[in-house]
């Protein structure tokens, strides 16, 4: 497997001549994976990133350089796999070899993934958030692959940013890439391309598991005598790596565990049941009597929490995880007042609430299950003589009826509860060993601006992060008091900016009472549950928050859990990569008509829009919803990115139809506009599975999307040639044509895809690979199409046609071109139609593609099954071809009239 991984890098590189690894040497043994940042001045200086993953360094070429500044976007290049061997790599590559020039290793150490997603899973979604744990870069990053960059078999184009934590530097973007020095060998980029000095001391790390952050062995500062890494300059040679403990043994920071969102508690034993605190997660780390308490992001708010700090002195050598509380009158938490307490510096009776134990000494406790961490915590609490008396305290739990837990929290008022696995480790990042299941809907929320009436102070403007958008949720216009006004209004006009902040539909006007903010300020709301088209109701405001930067509020999908009598719970969701939950879950309590589907409420949901479905039952706006949810992961990526039309048809099909282009008022906020060249009038974009449902609310029945390039409508990215079979044109003889489209398709370079159209013909379709700089137009586009259905129809005039005139197509197939221009539309694959029986265009192999072919048999009954067990289109984006090329084989010069 390392072999294939390394093929492309060797076949660059002619190692007889460059002084680069060959990647022969296995390394094993590593407990971490580590990262390197080499400072590559090759045609152009660049610092190549590389993570270690699955046995080798996965590379991006950093063009201008890592920046500490969250708001400073850097390109990075994807690049071939690297080996592990290259981690100690620091010299001059030749001039006339691959990447020739000076290589310095000007950082490394080690990264942790910071998701709860796979690595693996997160390259493949285009957003890997990292923390990276070096001599000169720490904290939370994230790799963000560019939006339909499609170079297909060429280097694809990411963003390397820094995330908002204690080691961020607005305005400060460059100011570390001033060091050239070598952190392996003390060496400036000049020396080490002159040969002088010694060469780099090979990378090493301490400590235990994962669970050192930071801990880097100097071998600068080592004895040659140290137990080193061992290499030997042949293949499969093992690499091993002594653990020596630093004089600091314990971990800087340790990523938090982070629960799942349920509806209702995990059933059944092995859980313990905690009381869910509404304040500060707050990690306490106790060395030598040097206390640091640190947010969930790492930042050190020691500071804030003096009294804490102060009692925790007396602790052995800790890191305990906790929730920093303030109590209210009737003693239960009250994030109001931790509010009030941080502004106005009071935090002498401020609560740490320690529910678990990570390490003690040099002894990690986060491998052994939750049971036996909470015990020697209970030992370690109860030895310093903490009472309730004390600012440290114990967090209890119950083993048994977490609906009961539940529902006692819920009768105090209290925010709700967590679960935890009591046989599990400690994981960092989010785990379904650790849930929480809410009392009343809270949330976090970003704010966007802010009302006045009458010059007075009236309500917030709210939204949240979604897909790289900053979308509106509502208004939130109860929850304050004079004090809080007063604390609140000059952090707004500290931010006030003259543009609205919000993406996409739903968010107000601009107009004399809206003030705009820029989206920097974190609020905590509580509210009655979500409208239809995803807004926030009755909402109240709860606090500021400043634990959590605000480009990481999204929005939380609760997991399902079994039915109790329980009160409902908060009612979240979390939209999460390509086949995420809606940002738009409505409340729905009491409401047994009103189904939900993937966040929208269905209304009138029996309501048929055809009277037969094949099957003889008529299909209902739910069962239509439900079919955009079953297909939607399938068919989205074919939609996502284009401009889309409608046919729409409240009354269903037996009543008035009509064909929308343009975005109506009050359209969802699921749905996104965008504005095309010449027309003011913004366009719906379907970009996220829930917006199909947003189209099955509205009677959405059939869905036209342009075959633009995603997000470049001047773009051509695919062609559509519709085969129209005139009467008495047996269905055979469309397969034919079909089959004999491929064939000419095929001859030019192009590979043929075909679908059903959902009626009585086919649609054959090439994906094109689109060059970033391509001057393509949609001109030389229809025209090629043009070009080759005419020499079709020339070939066998009898069999076809290129006219559209229906006197001509009598006996014969129209050959539609049409579809090949800038604003015209083909109907998507599984698409639905507005026609009896209930038909959708189905994506098809070459081997459906025969005789007996029935295009009646794919059915919104029917396609969700099929399409399921299918290989059709399966390979359709490692089809994309060039169709400059294909002009060149078929005739510049015929396109040159266009």
């Amino acid at each position: 497997m390392q072999e294939s991984k390394l093929a492309k890098y060797r076949s660059k590189r002619d190692f007889s001549k460059t002084v680069e690894p060959a990647g022969e040497t296995e390394i094993v043994g590593l407990r971490r994976r580590r990262f390197v940042i080499q400072k590559h001045a090759a045609t152009r200086l660049h610092y190549d990133l590389r993570l270690e993953l699955d046995g080798v360094f996965k590379s991006w070429a950093v063009t201008r350089g890592p920046s500490l500044d969250p708001h400073d976007k850097r390109l990075a290049v994807e690049v071939e796999d690297h080996p592990l061997e290259y981690g100690d790599f620091e010299g001059a590559i030749p001039k006339g070899q691959y990447g020739g020039g000076t290589v310095q290793l000007w950082d490394r150490g080690y990264w942790e993934p910071e998701d709860t997603k796979s690595p693996e899973e997160a390259l493949a979604r285009g957003e890997l958030k990292f923390l990276l744990y070096g001599e000169r870069l720490r904290g939370s990053w994230v790799l963000v692959r560019m939006k339909h960059d499609r170079n297909r078999g060429k280097r694809t184009n990411w963003l390397l940013i820094k995330h908002i934590d204690q080691y961020a530097r607005e305005g400060d973007a460059d100011a570390m890439l001033a060091e050239d020095r070598s952190v392996a060998s003390g060496r400036a980029m000049a020396e080490i391309a002159s040969g002088q000095g010694r060469g780099p001391k090979p990378f090493m790390l301490v400590g235990k598991g994962s669970g050192d952050p930071g801990a880097i062995w100097d071998a600068r500062k080592d004895s040659a005598s140290d137990k080193g890494v061992a290499r030997k300059s042949v293949a499969k040679t093992s690499l091993k790596t002594s653990m020596r403990p630093r004089s600091a043994s314990l971990p800087d920071f340790i990523p938090p565990q982070l629960c799942q969102p349920v509806k209702r508690p995990p059933a059944g034993g092995g859980w313990a049941h905690e009381i869910k605190f509404d304040g500060y997660r707050v990690q306490l780390r106790v060395e030598g009597g040097k206390v640091t308490l640190r947010t969930r992001k790492g930042l050190d708010w020691t500071g804030r929490f003096a009294a804490i700090a102060q009692e925790a002195k007396s602790f052995p050598d800790v890191i305990m995880d906790g929730e920093i509380v303030a109590l209210g009158e009737k003693g239960a938490p009250d994030f109001a007042a931790l509010q009030a307490a941080l502004s106005e510096g009071k935090t002498d009776n401020l609560i740490f609430y320690a529910f678990d134990l990570l390490f003690e000494g040099e002894t990690d406790w986060r491998p052994r299950p939750l049971s036996r961490r909470k015990d020697r915590l209970r030992e370690l609490i109860s030895a310093q003589g903490r009472g309730e008396a004390e600012l440290i305290r114990f967090v209890e739990h119950f083993e048994t009826g977490g609906d009961a837990v539940l529902k006692s929290a819920c009768r105090l008022l209290l925010e709700g509860i967590v679960s935890k696995k009591l046989d599990a480790p400690y994981q960092s990042g989010r785990s379904g060993t650790w849930t929480k299941a809410k009392c009343r809907a809270g949330h976090e929320v970003v704010i966007g601006g802010w009302t006045t009436t009458n010059g007075k102070f009236r309500s917030l403007l709210v939204g949240v992060n979604h897909r790289g958008r900053f979308v509106y949720i509502g208004r939130v216009g109860t929850g304050y008091g004079k004090a809080k006004i007063e604390k609140l209004l000059p952090r707004l006009k500290e931010v006030a900016t003259s543009n609205s902040p919000f993406a996409g539909a739903g968010a107000p006007r601009k107009d004399a009472t809206i003030n705009w903010t820029r989206p920097e300020l974190v609020a905590e709301i509580e509210f009655a549950g979500w409208t239809g088209d995803g807004m926030v109701r009755q909402a109240a405001f709860k606090g500021l928050r400043e634990d959590k930067p605000a480009s990481e509020v999204e929005v939380e999908s609760p997991a399902p859990a079994a039915e109790t009598d329980v009160p409902e719970p908060s009612v979240k969701t979390k939209a999460r990569g390509r086949h995420s939950a809606a940002a738009d879950k409505p409340a729905n309590a009491g409401k047994p008509n009103r189904p939900i589907v993937m966040g929208v409420l269905i209304s009138n949901p029996n309501k048929a829009l055809w009277p037969d479905g094949g099957d003889g039952a008529p299909v209902a706006k739910l069962d239509l919803a439900r079919y955009f949810e079953a297909v939607g992961p399938w068919m989205i990526g074919h939609i996502r990115g284009r401009p889309c039309s409608l046919v729409r048809a409240p009354d269903g099909i037996e009543g008035q139809q009509f064909f929308q282009r343009h975005a109506m008022t009050g359209a969802s906020s699921l749905l996104d506009l965008v504005t095309v060249f010449g027309d003011r009038t913004p366009y719906l974009e379907i970009d996220r599975i829930e917006g199909l449902a947003a189209v099955a609310q509205i009677a959405g029945l059939e869905l036209h999307p342009w075959n633009c390039e995603p997000n470049r409508p001047e773009t051509p990215g695919r062609l559509v040639f519709d085969l129209d079979p005139g009467p008495d044109v047996p269905f055979s003889s469309v397969v034919e044509a079909a089959r004999e489209m491929r064939d000419r398709l095929d001859s030019l370079g192009l590979v043929a895809f075909c679908k059903t159209t959902g009626g009585k013909g086919l649609h054959v379709v090439a994906p094109l690979a689109v060059a970033k700089n391509t001057k393509l137009t949609w001109p030389e586009a229809k025209e090629f199409a043009r070009e080759l259905c005419r020499r079709m129809a020339s070939d066998k005039p009898q069999l076809y046609v290129v006219n559209m005139a229906k006197k001509l197509r009598t006996g014969r197939i129209f050959l539609d071109y049409l579809r090949n221009d800038r604003m015209a539309t083909a109907v998507a694959p599984l698409s639905p139609r507005a026609r009896p029986g209930a038909t959708v265009s189905m994506p098809l192999t070459w081997m459906q593609v025969k005789a007996d072919l029935d295009p009646k048999r794919f059915t919104i009954r029917s396609a969700p099954g099929l399409i399921g067990k299918s290989k059709a289109w399966a390979d359709y984006c490692g089809g994309q071809r060039s169709l400059e090329t294909a002009i060149k084989k078929l005739g510049r010069s015929v396109i040159a009239a266009a």
